[in-house]
């Protein structure tokens, strides 16, 4: 398929609405230098760097280039948003009809999939993943696609089950479904396998959700990424507030991103926690499975989940309660902290199996 078949392939399965939209312009799409008298700023420049009293840009062309560069596409492959929950609600608002159209997940997994599509008027399906591995059931998902569907949401490594979904399932899906694949990779680097996201212009219509919200642990910052072809690239920053990144942000964002070791020696840290927190965890009486992980947490099931979860919190320490979703029953989340944190969290547990 050609590229300008492509584009106009995923143009057609943009709303109609979307594409007679007349994008808003700021200021400072046209002009970011001179004496700038364009956009009713304040003219007095705030202490420190950067300037607050400016508008950021609302490209993001620094942070885009910097992101593109670490997952190794082009510039016009990589959208930023808040979080990535942003680039969720977009992808609904772009190719999803209000009480019309459908989203697909895989489940269980990330909430807010369906939280996003409840908040845009649009009918979620979900398909269960294989009991025991919680890998994707292909036939399952394709059989689920119905005409109204518009996009599947596949969360790789899976929040809360924590396994890695096979890439041949996601490929197949995006071949074969007719649907906007999007590929969620928010744990992607604690895992034994590496991103799709280099995959992007040669399917297109695949899309894989980045954060630096995890391996980097930037979750205050809220900063979010989604990759993809161009053309989707181009209705996500067609629909976006124009200035949905500030400034604080990307610039903090671009100084962290220069300290790859530092990112790559506490993912390091957190992955060898996860194995001794999981063979803690495994010789503990009342824990009946550790499932394993390509994520920073772990999901944990115990005999008696729920006096489990309430000894903890007495004791101060949070771990997330699962056991009330699809196929989880019994389950906690803990996610994986320092090695004091976990040695802690281990000696707890000892008291309560007692």
């Amino acid at each position: 398929m050609s590229s300008a078949s492509t584009t106009s392939a995923i143009d057609a399965m943009v709303r109609p609405s979307i594409r007679a939209l007349e994008p808003y312009r700021a200021a400072r799409h046209d002009n970011s230098a001179g004496i700038l008298l364009d956009a009713n700023e304040n003219p007095y420049a705030s202490a420190g760097e950067p300037a607050l009293n400016r508008y950021p840009d609302p490209r993001q062309n620094r942070l885009r280039a910097r992101l593109a560069g670490l997952v190794g596409v082009r510039q016009e492959n990589v959208f930023v948003g808040v979080g990535s929950d942003e680039a969720i609600d977009l992808l609904m608002r772009i190719f999803c009809e209000p009480a019309r159209d459908a989203i697909l997940v895989a489940e269980p997994t990330y909430g807010m999939y369906r939280v996003a599509a409840a908040l845009n008027n649009i009918a979620v399906r979900g398909v269960p993943l294989v009991q025991g591995t919680f890998g994707l059931d292909l036939p399952a998902m394709l059989s689920a696609v119905e005409e109204r569907t518009r996009l599947i949401f596949c969360c790789s490594p899976n929040n809360p089950t924590g396994n890695l979904l096979a890439v041949d399932d996601l490929l197949a899906l995006c071949e074969r479904s007719g649907c906007i694949v999007v590929v969620d990779e928010a744990y992607i680097e604690f895992a034994s396998r590496g991103s799709m996201a280099a995959l992007v212009n040669d399917i297109p219509n695949l899309v894989v959700l980045r954060t630096l919200s995890k391996a980097w642990g930037l979750a205050g910052l809220r900063l979010g990424y989604a990759v993809a072809q161009p053309g989707i690239v181009s209705w996500l920053m067609n629909v976006k507030p124009p200035y949905n990144v500030g400034s604080l942000v990307a610039c903090t964002a671009l100084a962290a991103l220069e300290d790859v070791g530092r990112e790559r020696a506490q993912v390091a840290a957190i992955v060898a926690e996860r194995e001794r927190l999981a063979a803690g965890l495994a010789k503990l009486r009342g824990v009946l499975c550790v499932h394993p992980s390509d994520a920073n947490f772990l999901l944990v099931r115990f005999a008696n989940a729920a006096a489990v979860h309430a000894e903890l919190r007495e004791r101060g320490l949070i771990v997330r309660d699962r056991s009330g979703e699809p196929g989880l029953a019994g389950a906690l989340r803990i996610t994986v902290g320092t090695p004091a944190e976990n040695t802690a969290l281990l000696n707890a547990l000892l008291e309560i199996d007692a």
